[in-house]
């Protein structure tokens, strides 16, 4: 992923769910649709959605969702949900108690996992919940007539959402399925597969950590150009560390200092000392919180910007990331 700026703030669209089914355990498909009976914005592959979820009154609840219906689709906009066990309430309430006829405010569209344009041959990988974006690229390749093979790894068939669909796609024929509790001869060779590929192909990943780093370090370790190399994490590795201590953030438009306690990011410390911060998915993924930084050394903990960008240390997520120096001076 990469960021050169703020996600600028976008009208809201206004949808009804108009179908709530369980595609896989603790997993639910969506399908919205415009109120109006008329048309959503237009999508490319690997775009997601913000889903508006907090009850009125509450403080922001936002999430992110990758669209996985075919593209040329505009009558409805699909969604696929992990209910997470360590969920902080986006996909507990879309689970518990969102429900079909239920109203949903959403942003348009945003895309930062594109498919590379004329790319000679495309190679999906998806883990788990990472199939969602995948099953619109697949989509989109077979319209358009491009090489590509999608392969879909999952701990279980009763744990992989939307087998159906990909079993009745006229494509089933390049989609590939491995199981962990399945015979080992099915298990994806990752080795192998990536070694086999056409030169020119582009590679396109989407799942748990683990995994993303497992296919990624692969590639790297074969050579693969980082030009063709394309992932979307769902989180990053933004969790406290025994390490973590406190610093200061200092406003370069003010020369306010806040301080940022162990335990606390620097957004909920802004917003605590009355600082207004954009943020969303409060996980190092969306890129809505992206903030300059003018002076220090951010602890980069985010999985939207590239390895390039955080060496960089001119920008850096506060919804997650902190600081390596005692103080930060941010674009604020």
């Amino acid at each position: 992923m990469s960021a050169a700026m703020k996600t600028p703030d976008l009208p809201l669209l206004h949808v009804r769910v108009a179908r709530k089914q369980a595609v896989a355990a603790d997993i639910c498909a969506f399908d919205l649709v415009p109120l109006d009976g008329g048309t959503l914005p237009a999508f490319g592959a690997g775009a997601h959605i913000d889903v508006h979820l907090a009850p009125a009154g509450a403080s922001a609840l936002v999430r992110q969702y990758s669209l996985c219906n075919a593209p040329g689709e505009t009558h409805r906009y699909q969604i696929g949900v992990l209910r997470e066990a360590s969920s902080r309430g986006g996909s507990r309430t879309l689970h518990d108690d969102v429900h079909e006829g239920q109203l949903l405010s959403i942003s348009a569209p945003r895309n930062h996992f594109p498919l590379a344009p004329q790319a000679s041959h495309s190679l999906l990988l998806a883990g788990g919940i990472g199939i969602t974006p995948m099953l619109a690229m697949a989509e989109h390749l077979a319209a358009t007539g491009e090489a590509f093979a999608l392969h879909y790894c999952a701990r279980s068939r009763s744990r992989a959402a939307f087998l159906d669909r990909l079993d009745s796609a006229r494509h089933a024929a390049q989609v590939a399925l491995h199981f962990d509790d399945e015979a080992p001869a099915q298990r994806l060779q990752l080795p192998a597969l990536l070694a086999g590929q056409p030169p020119g192909t582009h590679l396109y990943v989407c799942g748990p950590k683990g995994f993303i780093d497992a296919v990624l370090g692969t590639a790297r370790s074969q050579g693969w150009p980082e030009a063709q190399l394309h992932c979307e994490f769902f989180s990053a590795d933004a969790g406290p560390r025994d390490s973590d201590a406190g610093f200061e953030v200092e406003l370069a438009s003010s020369g306010r200092v806040v301080q940022v306690p162990k335990g606390q990011s620097i957004a909920q410390a802004l917003t605590a000392a009355g600082v207004p911060v954009m943020v969303s998915c409060e996980q190092g993924v969306c890129g809505t919180c992206l903030t300059g930084v003018k002076s220090g050394l951010p602890d980069h903990r985010d999985a939207y910007l590239t390895p390039e960008e955080q060496a960089a240390n001119d920008q850096m997520l506060i919804c997650c990331s902190r600081s390596k120096s005692a103080c930060l001076v941010l674009a604020l």
